[in-house]
């Protein structure tokens, strides 16, 4: 198991291993694996998964049938231990009787961080990727905090990998979609715009850096656009997020 670096695109991906970790320059070991020769795994293992929630408002009205002006964005950790893989399957409890994705574009940080203010975000973030907070509605709304609902184990797919390059997408006209395969019929879920978040990337790098220190690693989750949907065992669900990535996984009873 190592860090690598993905070069090339489609059938010629080549995953090329590196030393040491993604926060430094990369130092090739000279091992390389071709398609079918690997298998991704989470791109990271964050010590904390911070997400923000209700930060689309389209989004507030579908789960909380209230507007956003009445329930602005807030603050939630998923532990690490919801974290899986591209492809590795998200394992639905028998408690958890309605079970939704949502699909989300998620920043990696690169360094140290406290009280960073919204204009230097980028300056903090080592990449993007893409994230499905997956959450059980029941246990969100009959517990009246979202831990357990949205931190049970596999309930954080990550990947496929971290993008890098900060300037090779438009942050602000992101396009965001979700694909919900169900009784062998695929349908287009989610298809929004990050244009519609109510906070910016910088506005919740500022919001979150005022409580806590981030670390490298840490995962953020920039919250979800309008149509999540339930998804029950034997269901597969991709995200996608143009110029980061394509997150497809399996669902499984657990």
């Amino acid at each position: 198991m190592s860090f690598a670096v993905m070069d090339g695109e489609g059938d010629d991906l080549t995953a090329k291993a590196i030393a040491a970790t993604p926060f430094t320059a990369p130092q090739y070991t000279g091992k390389e694996y071709r398609e079918g020769e690997y298998r991704l795994l989470a791109p990271m293992l964050p010590g904390k998964v911070v997400a923000i929630g209700r930060n689309y408002a389209d989004h507030v009205a579908e789960v909380f049938k209230q507007s956003a002006e009445q329930l602005p964005p807030t603050l939630f950790i998923k532990p690490p231990t919801a974290v899986v893989g591209p492809g590795a399957p998200i394992r639905i409890p028998d408690f958890a009787t309605r079970v939704e994705f949502e699909g989300e574009l998620a920043l990696i940080i690169g360094k140290p961080c406290k009280n960073v203010k919204a204009d230097n975000w980028r300056d903090v973030v080592l990449g993007y990727t893409v994230v499905n907070d997956v959450s059980s509605r029941d246990l969100q709304f009959s517990d009246g905090q979202w831990a357990r609902a949205k931190g049970i184990d596999t309930f954080c797919p990550l990947g496929p990998w971290i993008q890098t390059d900060l300037d090779a997408i438009e942050t602000d006209d992101l396009p965001i979609k979700a694909r919900l395969t169900h009784g062998g019929v695929t349908e287009v879920k989610q298809d929004s715009n990050s244009n519609q978040m109510i906070m910016d990337l910088g506005e919740i790098i500022e919001f979150i850096t005022a409580s806590m220190t981030l670390l490298p690693g840490d995962v953020i989750c920039t919250g979800s656009p309008a149509g999540t949907a339930p998804m029950e065992p034997g269901d597969y669900i991709e995200i996608e997020v143009p110029g980061v990535g394509v997150l497809g996984n399996p669902v499984e009873r657990a």
